[in-house]
């Protein structure tokens, strides 16, 4: 029977599954997470392997150095990790790529994605009947190239039984924590999360690094120049009604178009217009109430109450997450600065 302090003596094999392309915060992110806990005392051993264990050339132009042959049937980790590229998913999965991962996965005992890793998983049928989660750019192709998947397009990591996948890049961050706090605890994972300065859990959901309202224009014209007339004035009135006026439809007519063509209403609609107003406000620094005005919202209030139910923070929260990363100009002799703080974890 193994016990909390076997954890620490046994080795905990970890590989790492890389190819030409890979993006190279996939393969860093994670690998310090655990590299890191290793100067706390957990017993990681990490192994990057590829097809032949041939060296590949990273997403930025560094080569990373392999030392296994992920299509050798003798190999076995306790956690393999399929990172992902900027291939995906736009390029099939290399045949002998996708032969190697379902070797991999089959003899491992903790199967784990990052980013578009997940195409990979769902290609050689990991994924298949689980819910999972990939970069919030292809969390719709996820959806529909691989439907007997259930994809949860916000969460920023989801773990499905042995089977765990995470959201782009940095979230491989996230993703590791979470493998670490459930192999050696809390406090451990906590130390390495304030190591690397970043959250053990981040607020929110992936929407909030996401545009609101991506994909292509209506095709009807009435619907086009409605979204013009939004989009132009986000702060106007624009109810059903008032948008229904202006199409010349009646506001019953107006939400079977926006129903039909763009699976939403033109309240709902507006609201999104608004969101995206407020989140490009807020990121270039305006104070809140400032925000919710230029949007539209009406107040502070229902702007937060929008903020917390699509994207999971306030939007105190969401400006200090997205500020400007410029340094303050350096205060006048003989005055003091302010100086905010936030706590990492």
């Amino acid at each position: 029977m193994t016990t909390a302090d076997d954890r620490y003596r046994e080795p905990h094999r970890i590989g790492v599954v890389v190819f030409d392309g890979v993006k190279m915060l996939d393969v860093a992110g994670a690998s310090e997470v655990f590299s890191e806990a290793r100067l706390m005392g957990a017993r990681y051993e990490i192994e990057f392997c590829s097809v032949g264990a041939r060296g590949v050339m990273s997403s930025i132009g560094i080569p990373v150095c392999v030392s296994a042959d992920a299509a050798d049937r003798d190999l076995r980790f306790d956690t393999v990790l399929v990172v992902g590229g900027d291939l995906f998913p736009t390029h099939p999965v290399d045949p002998e790529l996708r032969e190697a991962v379902r070797g991999l996965a089959a003899r491992s005992g903790r199967v784990c994605s990052i980013c578009t890793g997940a195409f990979i998983l769902a290609e050689v049928g990991v994924l298949s009947g689980r819910r999972a989660t990939t970069h919030w750019r292809h969390t719709g192709v996820l959806a529909a190239s691989y439907p007997d998947i259930t994809v949860e397009p916000d969460s920023i990591f989801v773990r499905d039984g042995n089977v765990f996948t995470s959201a782009g890049v940095s979230a491989g961050i996230d993703l590791a924590l979470a493998l670490l706090e459930e192999d050696h605890g809390g406090e451990m994972a906590r130390q390495v999360a304030r190591s690397l300065v970043v959250y053990l859990q981040r607020p929110g959901g992936q929407s909030q690094f996401s545009p609101t309202l991506e994909g292509p224009r209506p095709k009807t014209p009435l619907l086009r120049a409605v979204f013009d007339a939004v989009a132009a004035d986000p702060a106007a009135e624009h109810t059903t009604q008032s948008l229904a006026t202006r199409a010349a439809v009646s506001p019953r007519h107006l939400t079977r178009l926006f129903r039909s063509e763009l699976q939403t209403t033109p309240s709902r609609y507006v609201e999104s217009i608004r969101l995206d107003t407020a989140k490009a406000a807020l990121e270039g620094g305006a104070a809140v109430t400032e925000a919710a005005q230029k949007a539209g919202f009406g107040s502070p209030e229902t702007m937060r109450r929008v903020f917390v139910t699509r994207l999971g923070v306030s939007p105190r929260a969401y400006r200090q997450g997205f500020r400007s990363a410029r340094r303050e100009a350096p205060a006048e002799p003989g005055t003091t600065r302010r100086m905010a703080s936030r706590r990492v974890v």
